[in-house]
Formats: structure tokens, sequence, C-alpha cells
């Protein structure tokens, strides 16, 4: 389906949640749309008219509302922007799509597999254009790894092992996080870290085409970093899945709570004729500089693979601000932008939708069922 802004090519936004005191929507989304052609900040909606009213002068944001209800009823917002917490998606998503509005919503969709499919169904049946924000598959670092394994710089795939930290599930909480403690809420290391990070593999790799699983909760209690209380916690904090890919690669995944003194992300693609490797400095490697390498043939040691500017897609002021949370954000509106306007290129793959979102929940879904169950899942194909 095709949406189009009925304001000509700008892309008028409305962001649901973006608070003067900060957060992902202000680190993230405020910074890629100003540095984008193509959009306008129109809106916003806050909890409370106060609050809406702050963010408004902060940001320089000319319509504020209290509800997301209002601003979705607003004639001055093409595309609804959500980046409020998961348990709240429902019920903030939900008055936008029956709106009419294009929605980018971010990553988890739903606080379940059901809420998710909800959301999906509505915006089916409206007939809107739909995006979530599993930015790594804009990263142009990864769009060249993609493209490194499909031109056969390894040859073969014959396995690949990603190691990473979650920062979520680690030994200590604050006040803004203390609901991400209980499994419940759809924001657990399963969802969030390894969400992304399963999602990146897939879409360099291809899908699993079964899996076994460990899930466990090694901290059930944590500790308020400010107050020293003792919190009992549900989710989640180890995580290791092992499988085989539709290709027939093996493929093994380790998350970790918390953070690492030694490595904070680090993936491997071996293959018959070459490796490549990833690289991040920090726990959620998604939201920030990734570094590639690679050995082939006879090289005998990795080197640094720089990524050809291409892949920046002619967003020359993004070139040297990789390490911001903003960057793939950014690529992915810029993405967007051009699907919107029926400018993508025919060879180019649009965002993740909310059906992908459907998807991509199922498949973790049947990771955790593995989990449960302690055997190998066979899983239906599940990505695009």
């Amino acid at each position: 389906m095709t949406s189009t802004s009925p304001h000509g090519e700008l892309i008028r936004v409305g962001v649901v949640g973006l608070s003067a005191s900060g957060g992902w929507a202000a680190g993230a989304h405020v910074p890629a749309l100003a540095g984008l052609d193509g959009y306008e900040l129109r809106a916003l909606s806050a909890g409370t008219v106060e609050s809406a009213r702050a963010a408004g002068e902060k940001y320089a944001v000319p319509l504020t509302f209290a509800s997301a209800e209002e601003l979705a009823l607003s004639e001055e917002v093409d595309l609804v922007a959500v980046t409020v917490k998961v348990p709240h998606h429902l019920e903030l998503i939900r008055p936008a799509l029956e709106a009419g509005k294009m929605v980018f919503s971010e990553w988890p969709l739903g606080a379940d597999l059901a809420q998710a499919e909800e959301l999906a169904d509505l915006a089916h049946r409206r007939g809107v254009l739909t995006a979530v924000g599993l930015q790594a598959r804009s990263a142009p670092p990864l769009r060249y790894l993609r493209d490194l394994v499909a031109d056969g710089y390894v040859g073969r795939v014959l396995s690949t092992s990603m190691l990473g930290s979650g920062w979520i599930g680690g030994a200590t909480y604050d006040d803004n996080y203390a609901y991400i403690l209980d499994v419940r809420s759809g924001a657990t290391l399963l969802s969030i870290p390894f969400g992304h990070s399963v999602d990146a593999l897939t879409m360099v790799l291809g899908e699993f085409r079964e899996v076994s699983a460990l899930i466990e909760n090694l901290r059930p209690e944590v500790t308020n970093v400010t107050s020293g209380a003792v919190a009992a916690k549900s989710a989640e904090d180890q995580i290791a899945v092992t499988g085989v890919l539709e290709s027939g690669a093996v493929a093994a995944m380790h998350f970790r709570g918390g953070t690492s003194r030694a490595t904070a992300f680090h993936w491997e693609i071996n293959g018959t004729e070459g490796d490549l490797v990833v690289k991040a400095d920090q726990a959620l490697w998604f939201q920030g500089r990734l570094r590639l390498y690679g050995a082939r043939g006879e090289e005998g040691a990795l080197a640094e693979l720089p990524v050809p500017a291409r892949y920046e897609r002619s967003l020359t002021q993004w070139t040297e601000r990789g390490a911001e949370p903003a960057y793939n954000v950014a690529h992915e509106y810029a993405l967007l932008r051009d699907q919107i306007n029926g400018n993508l290129a025919p060879d180019k793959v649009g965002v993740p939708d909310f059906r992908h979102a459907v998807r991509r929940h199922a498949m973790l879904e049947q990771v955790r069922e593995a989990a449960r169950a302690g055997r190998k899942i066979t899983l239906a194909g599940q990505g695009s």
C-alpha cells in the first residue's frame, strides 16, 4: 500500500512522548528529523498540558497536545511517531491508525504478539503505511555487510556467532526503568536488545529454520541505584540461542544482562572463503557506531572495511555522525520519506512495517517457547 502526505512532499510529524526532560525521542527522533529534508516536526503530545507546552517550547514545536488522541485528529499531522514505553503502545498507536494517519512506532510494536497483531490488522484495514523502529536495518554498515555476504565475500556462509550485552537485565535499576523488571511489560532482554539483534542478523543472513534456547533469570533481585532498595525481577537476564538458518548455516547468539567489561558487542560471519566481523563499543550496539572488519582468500589478518559513501544515501550531513543515537534513526526516516513520496529505488527494500513486526514478535515467542519446552523448535518463515 502507498500513503502520501496531503501536504505535498513535506511530511508533517507529530511525536507522541516527546519530553522536555529528555529521553529517546529527544535524543534520537528530534535530531534525526532536524537533519533531514522533507520533514517538519509539527506537533507533539505529552501526559499533561503543562508538560506538552514545556516540550514544545524547548524543541520549538508549534502544536502541542495533552493526549495522543488529540494529536492524531490534527489535520496538520501526516505521520505520528510513537516513542513511549512499550506497555503504552497499543493505547497510543490505535488512535493514530483509526484517524488514518501513517505511524512510526518504536520497537517492540506491542507488549506481546497479540497486541502487535491487533495493531497490524487495524493498519491493514485502514490502509495506512506503517514503520517500526528496527533501525539497524537502515544502518549503512549493516546494509554494506548484507551486500558483502550476498556478493560472496565469505563464500558460502558456514556459521555465525553473536555475543552482546543488553544493558537491560543488570544488577541495578533506576526509577525510570522499574517497569522493565516485570517480564509482562514487553520490554525485556529478549524483546529489545535480542530482538533488535536477531532482526539485524536475519536481515543480513536470512531467517532461522530451527532454534534451541536457554532463557534464565539469574538475578531475581536487583538494587535501585538511588535508594538502595531491593526489588524483585521476573524478566530474563541471560539468553542463549543456537539454531540453523534457512541457508543451512549454524548460528549462535548469547546476550547477557547489564554490561560487560570485556565485550560489548561482537558478531562474526564465517564462510568457505573468508570471515567478516562487526564490533561496537556499547551494549545497545544498534544505537551507536559500528565497525566492520574482514579477510578472505590468502589474507591472514582482518582489516577494517570502510563503508562506501553510497550507503549514506546522499545524507552528507550525517557522514561524520555515526556515533550519535540519531544516526540510524535518521537513515530509517530517510528511507521512509522516499517510500512515502514514491521515490524508493526499485532495488531497495522499504522500512520494516507492522506486518514485519508481527513476524518478529512471533519468532521471539517461539524462542521463548523453545526455552520453556527444553527442545528444538522448527520455525516458519518469519521475516521479510
